[in-house]
């Protein structure tokens, strides 16, 4: 290898460290804004929306002319074919945060109400999913990313369980609807974070091993 491919290898991955914290730390916030009804600092995640957009371009970008200039093969191949998929998949978490951040404003604008317990429970473990897969990127170690689709029951479980409470509330109290199918909708925004960083996993698996993993919401 030559000294300019390695030298562009450790960017990407700077980059790509560099991204996976913007991810992250906007997720934790919009989802924190949701259950603190924050219309501040969701409108922040709102306005600063493109930054994701232009941080995913610009390592695509980067990919390909590697992929260009030196033809990587065997592991760095890898590298470089799973960091396109993970850039990705991290701009598609990175809009399921705006649309929380939205839901978030949108809570602040009606009438206040008391979450479930298991709205925050999915919360964190959905955040908790896309830091140990955004860790084991960094580490390149494939024994996290197994366990984190079984953490996607729990999440996919708690989803249930806020749709049936919500269902109830508005039977009990029909004006309360609007605000409770907010709720269900940001419910659904967290699942599929969950399903994201399970896809997460996979590519970290196939980057390191080279072993490709169906996840469960792939066909066979």
């Amino acid at each position: 290898m030559t000294m300019h491919f390695i030298r562009e290898l450790e960017q990407l991955k700077n980059s790509m460290v560099d991204f996976c914290a913007q991810v992250e730390k906007r997720t934790q916030i919009a989802t924190a804004a949701v259950i603190d009804r924050d219309g501040e600092n969701a409108g922040k995640i709102i306005a600063t929306a493109h930054e994701i957009d232009d941080f995913e371009l610009a390592i695509e970008e980067n990919c390909l002319k590697i992929l260009a200039l030196y033809q990587p093969v065997a592991v760095d191949l890898r590298f470089v074919v799973a960091t396109v998929k993970i850039s990705n998949t991290l701009e598609r978490v990175g809009a399921l945060a705006v649309n929380l951040a939205k839901k978030a404003r949108s809570l602040t604008r009606q009438a206040p109400m008391t979450l479930p317990a298991e709205f925050a429970e999915m919360s964190a473990r959905a955040n908790a999913m896309l830091k140990d897969s955004i860790d084991a990127f960094v580490k390149l170690d494939p024994a996290p990313a197994r366990k984190i689709e079984l953490a996607d029951d729990e999440v996919d479980h708690r989803k249930r369980q806020v749709k049936k409470i919500a269902e109830a509330a508005i039977v009990a109290a029909p004006e309360t609807a609007p605000q409770w199918i907010t709720i269900i909708a940001a419910s659904r925004n967290l699942e599929r974070i969950a399903d994201l960083a399970v896809d997460i996993a996979a590519q970290i698996i196939y980057l390191v091993e080279g072993k490709i993993v169906r996840t469960s919401g792939e066909s066979e």
